[in-house]
């Protein structure tokens, strides 16, 4: 049976295809945001640590906050999908899953710029930090949420629905 996209599959096989769609991309946000997540645990137990300024130490704290809640976030589809392997939730699963992956993103986004704006403001200083900073929250909301809209939009039929 053919869907909307041309592909021969059935419905099951569309969200399976949906849900290694979704883990595959998982597996390269997960890498990152688990790199940037032991890097921050291990940066209190340096000896400069104690010398940063008390802005710093609070972006600090919220940085690795958003790591660990980016972490929770990009890893729970795959332990909702243990959870309810072969119970026939597939469609659920992948709805769930995506939202998760949002989040997961959002947060992996706050741990960045915070990690960066870290970096700056010891490196060059808060005025760089601050702008540099400013500059890559653009960036990022630009390439992660803009861009993708902007191409959704340009291949959505004429009646703004789906063909």
């Amino acid at each position: 049976m053919a869907n909307t996209d041309g592909r021969e599959e059935t419905g099951l096989e569309r969200w399976d295809r949906n849900f290694i769609e979704l883990l595959q991309e998982l597996r390269v946000a997960q890498t990152g945001v688990q790199i940037l997540f032991a890097f921050l645990l291990t940066l209190p137990f340096t000896n400069r640590f104690g010398t940063v300024s008390d802005l710093d130490k609070v972006v600090y704290v919220i940085t690795l906050i958003a790591s660990a809640v980016a972490t929770a976030l990009l890893i729970a589809p795959v332990s909702d999908h243990r959870q309810v392997f072969r119970q026939g939730h597939k469609p659920e699963l992948v709805r769930v899953a995506s939202m998760l992956a949002q989040g997961g993103l959002g947060a992996l986004l706050v741990a960045i710029i915070g990690a960066v704006f870290l970096v700056l403001d010891v490196v060059a200083g808060l005025g760089w930090a601050a702008g540099l900073g400013v500059a890559l929250v653009v960036i990022y909301l630009v390439l992660w949420y803009v861009l993708p809209k902007v191409i959704r939009r340009k291949h959505e039929p004429a009646s703004g629905g789906e063909a």
